[in-house]
């Protein structure tokens, strides 16, 4: 998904502000889970949740108010419960961040459960090949 820089993405100096990348780091995995997997997080909410569990960024370059950001997520591992995400951020050919983040599936009350079959497939056809 693309993420256009916004004004209320930025601090005084016209920079990213931290923490609001991931805002966009949600957003672009809640489009993964809604367009890719077909489980949007409003229909899962209903059952389970996915809370985030662990969080890896690095930053590589400042992105400026007006920048627009490719974001690309990939499935980097998937066990029973947990998934991990890469989520990057590039603009004209540039990495701007890093992030990596860990969820783990849980039920209704608030048990760790496995990934719903339809979406475990789905996730490993997002994974592609393994070595």
């Amino acid at each position: 998904m693309t993420q256009k820089i916004l004004f209320r993405h930025c601090d005084p100096a016209g920079i990213v502000f931290y923490p609001r990348y991931f805002e966009m780091v949600n957003d672009a995995i809640e489009a993964l889970f809604s367009d890719q997997i077909g489980w949007p997080f409003e229909h899962m909410h209903q059952t389970h949740a996915g809370p985030t569990v662990a969080l890896e960024a690095t930053f590589s370059a400042v992105s400026r108010h007006g920048d627009v950001l490719d974001m690309c997520v990939s499935v980097e591992r998937l066990g029973k419960s947990s998934l991990q995400l890469r989520t990057e951020g590039w603009c004209d050919n540039q990495l701007r961040f890093t992030v990596v983040n860990t969820m783990v599936c849980i039920d209704a009350n608030t048990k760790s459960t496995p990934w719903p079959k339809s979406v475990r497939k789905k996730l490993e056809q997002l994974m592609g090949p393994q070595e």
